[in-house]
């Protein structure tokens, strides 16, 4: 592994080779850079109580920082991407009236919209490359954080290359504050789901921040934390050969099923602040 210096920021922490930096946020400024990312507010066609927009994030000028907050009795906080699933546009209806050709009909039939939701241009599409993010950890259990990767039209068809796979370079959270999880899922959400993963116990570091990579190729993925790498995937598992876009999730609950028995451990980490905290996010080609 290798230095990549970016002036008046830390540096990054590559695989050997050299690399331009395609795409970055420093999170040094004091609101959401719109030209880079938006927020995820629904999923499959239906908004999601638990995750808001600006009132679930903060900045102090050097990171982007998630936070849980109590809004009408539900704990919420935000998650950030910077393109669009497809299945994700909250769905629109409209009603159609009878008339003369149309007596056994309802007064007012509803038929779904088409596209279910609204489609949206992408702030930052790409395949391929090394994708780190910097961050710190939350403290208190309940709620989840992750750095990710998701394809507009995942599981649309039965081909994970041509379609995507969703790649979760890191996810903290569902067991342990010291665990973290590398996922791939594939082929849609439903019963024709695919899904490998592994786990990392993570070590302690001086500033409680760690470094999570995944260099893709059309080959392989490779995951790092901290510079080492934890995992690789490779034939006979899908290698998503389109372009995906990037995600910082938190997540309080969420879809979760009503047996998520976490919702004491949500309180006390909203009672007391808790955070998860991201320093940087880049993007890197080889050159």
């Amino acid at each position: 592994m290798k230095k990549f210096e970016v002036a008046n920021h830390e540096p990054s922490i590559l695989p050997e080779g050299e690399w331009e930096l395609v795409f970055s946020d420093e999170f040094n400024q004091h609101s959401l850079d719109k030209t880079k990312w938006d927020f995820r507010t629904s999923m499959m066609g239906r908004h999601c109580e638990h995750w808001v927009k600006e009132e679930g994030i903060a900045f102090d000028g050097d990171n982007i920082i998630f936070k849980l907050i109590e809004k009408d009795g539900v704990y919420c906080t935000s998650q950030i991407q910077t393109g669009y699933n497809f299945m994700d546009g909250t769905a629109q209806t409209f009603n159609v009236s009878s008339n003369e050709n149309k007596k056994a009909q309802n007064d007012a039939v509803q038929y779904f919209s088409w596209p279910i939701g609204e489609i949206k241009e992408p702030k930052f599409m790409h395949k391929y490359g090394y994708y780190e993010c910097r961050c710190k950890m939350a403290e208190y259990g309940g709620w989840w954080s992750a750095f990710w990767l998701q394809s507009p039209i995942i599981g649309s068809t039965l081909n994970p290359e041509f379609s995507g796979i969703e790649v979760d370079i890191m996810e903290n959270g569902f067991e342990s504050r010291d665990i973290i999880q590398h996922n791939n899922h594939w082929n849609g959400y439903g019963s024709q789901l695919k899904s490998i993963g592994a786990e990392y116990a993570l070590a302690q570091t001086a500033d409680g921040y760690h470094r999570f990579g995944l260099e893709w190729t059309p080959n392989y993925y490779r995951y790092y934390v901290n510079g080492k790498m934890t995992w690789e995937v490779k034939s006979p598992y899908p290698i998503s050969q389109t372009e995906q876009f990037v995600l910082l999730s938190a997540e309080a609950i969420g879809y979760r099923s009503s047996d998520w028995n976490a919702w004491d451990e949500v309180k006390k980490a909203a009672e007391n602040n808790d955070v998860f905290v991201v320093d940087y996010v880049r993007v890197f080609d080889r050159k």
